[in-house]
């Protein structure tokens, strides 16, 4: 049934195109929920973006937050007004799946009060007031795109306003130049365990990296409830490094030492 589900929520809608924004189309990389509208829309411009990866707010008129992605190139974005059928936090999983299937690391997610104030997403980040709700009713996600796309972004932000209208914003950002190396947070990789039931990281073929070591353990101790399995060719490397980190070895089993990478699964 939820399989059925997203399929009907990434169809598109020939339906909806005639009460678009005059010169609006989707993104490529994203097809649009049944029946939803773009009521704004941004052509590819150049910019200097900035995207916090944290919790945002207000300190003596400044934006503050604990990290962002800073880099120049274009911009283009896409706002949905969703049908009323479908919530935003619904537009908002597909859209993240979507991308997910795709090969897009998750860099950083936040749901509702964690994400700092909605007034400050909509007019300070995205510059969009259609985008000010309650801020109960928010997500906002960062991916980075597969390879060879590696250079682009993507921001994910949903909202409900206070007049009961969802809506998903949906912005690419192609970087001028190479973006480099870049991480997720530990709390993006519990909230992403919680919500998928795995981590995956493929790229993690060698002994233990500090930097991930680092980043994996922490958001494995940010909910010392969980209990995982640990798999890969390295996958007792890995469990050992982790409980050197202070990760209970009780709280992790060994699982199948075949296929590339390191993978986490979350034990039920």
């Amino acid at each position: 049934m939820r399989s059925l589900s997203l399929l009907a929520l990434c169809c598109f809608s020939p339906l909806s195109f005639s009460a678009d924004v005059p010169g609006s189309q989707d993104l490529p990389i994203l097809p649009r929920m049944e029946d939803a509208q773009i009521v704004d829309y941004r052509p590819a411009v150049e910019l200097e973006r900035i995207y916090p990866l944290g919790s945002i707010r207000k300190i003596s008129g400044q934006l503050r937050f604990d990290g962002q992605v800073t880099a120049r190139g274009l911009t283009t974005s896409v706002t949905y007004e969703l049908p009323a059928e479908h919530s935003s936090n619904e537009a908002f999983t597909a859209a993240r799946e979507a991308l997910q299937k795709q090969g897009a690391e998750l860099l950083f997610w936040c749901q509702a009060r964690d994400c700092g104030e909605s007034s400050l997403w909509a007019n300070e980040v995205f510059g969009n007031a259609k985008l000010y709700g309650a801020d109960d009713q928010q997500a906002y996600l960062l991916l980075r795109l597969a390879a060879p796309q590696d250079n682009a972004l993507v921001a994910l932000y949903s909202i409900t306003r206070g007049n009961r209208k969802a809506y998903l914003h949906v912005e690419q950002f192609n970087a001028a130049a190479p973006l480099g190396d870049l991480f997720p947070t530990s709390a993006t990789l519990l909230r992403q365990l919680r919500s998928t039931g795995v981590l995956d990281f493929p790229k993690l073929v060698a002994d233990p990296d500090d930097t991930w070591l680092r980043l994996i353990s922490r958001g494995l101790n940010l909910d010392t409830t969980l209990r995982v399995s640990v798999s890969g060719a390295k996958a007792e490397a890995w469990r050992e490094a982790l409980i050197s980190q202070g990760v209970r070895a009780a709280r992790m089993e060994a699982g199948n030492v075949e296929g590339s990478g390191l993978h986490i699964e979350l034990l039920r």
